[in-house]
């Protein structure tokens, strides 16, 4: 039956960000392929592990039991094995009971050029390059790290943690605290609270996720999602003003001012947490899954 793809949320997952192909992977990179056809064939049986994104994904398609058929959200995974050896992958989906029915394999080949022809909202990936790729042509994308040891997700709710600038909100306003500090960085926020940052890549997403909030009621909605962010009074009025503009709720949003975010993280217990910097994706990613949002390939912040 023919979908819509423009009316819904999209996630494209690549097969390392679903399920831990770590060993499989490394078969890949360093044995001849045939070694690794061999390998996968002789394993395809064998249900392979969860991977970081595997509670965000299975909590994200519970979704569409809430509206009698009616899908608010599409996984497509997308690997780069053949068809060949992407069978494992298909028969672990089928083992968790997964509603995913569609499928790329690209071969070896790279994934992004897929990611418009499957209207792709987010993209989750363990490849540096496939992920530069989406985030340079405007699409959500996050590479992930290792999941976290010991992390029990919420299984009443679906729990989103965002960073605000490079990530919700362009690199605008970080831009002028990387270059001037953080007094020119508060008075600029503060002349401007009254003007909308400008979007980032992942305020799409967050539009998304408002929608099907105000489609379950607030009040019922099982979607929680927060900001995490390092800014505070007075930049933060800002933020809230902005969201408020485009008509969008956040549940929850923590402005820390310079302090450790995996702390509040671990307290709030995200399904998975977005931020453009290792120095707060990678210690959060020791208590809840996590991904970093690369900046655009030509950007001052990146130099």
């Amino acid at each position: 039956m023919p979908i819509d793809l423009n009316n819904i949320l999209v996630v494209g997952i690549s097969s390392r960000a679903l399920f831990d192909l770590e060993k499989e992977n490394s078969i890949f990179e360093n044995e001849p392929l045939g070694k690794y056809i061999e390998y996968q064939r002789d394993n395809e049986n064998t249900v392979l592990s969860k991977g970081t994104a595997f509670p965000l994904i299975e909590a994200l398609l519970k979704l569409n039991n809430l509206f009698d058929g009616e899908k608010v959200v599409e996984v497509i995974v997308m690997s780069r094995n053949s068809p060949d050896t992407g069978l494992r992958i298909l028969n672990s989906i089928k083992h968790y009971g997964l509603d995913i029915i569609r499928s790329a394999f690209s071969g070896g080949e790279p994934l992004s050029p897929y990611l418009e022809s499957f209207k792709v909202d987010l993209f989750l990936s363990k490849d540096e390059g496939d992920v530069q790729y989406a985030i340079d042509n405007g699409v959500a994308a996050a590479l992930l790290y290792a999941p976290p040891k010991d992390y029990e997700p919420d299984t009443e709710h679906i729990r989103i943690a965002f960073d605000a600038d490079a990530v919700i909100f362009s690199d605008e306003s970080e831009q002028i605290y990387k270059e001037h500090g953080l007094e020119a960085f508060q008075k600029h926020e503060s002349e401007n609270e009254d003007n909308p940052i400008p979007p980032g890549n992942f305020m799409n997403f967050l539009e998304i996720l408002s929608r099907i909030q105000n489609k379950c009621g607030i009040d019922n909605s099982p979607l929680k999602v927060a900001i995490v962010t390092a800014r505070s009074f007075p930049a933060n009025i800002r933020i809230i003003k902005t969201l408020r503009s485009l008509g969008v709720y956040v549940n929850e949003s923590f402005f820390l001012g310079g302090l450790p975010k995996d702390e509040v993280l671990k307290a709030f217990r995200p399904h998975i947490f977005f931020d453009d910097q290792d120095v707060h994706a990678g210690p959060a990613s020791q208590h809840v899954p996590s991904g970093r949002v690369p900046y655009k390939s030509n950007p001052k912040l990146k130099k």
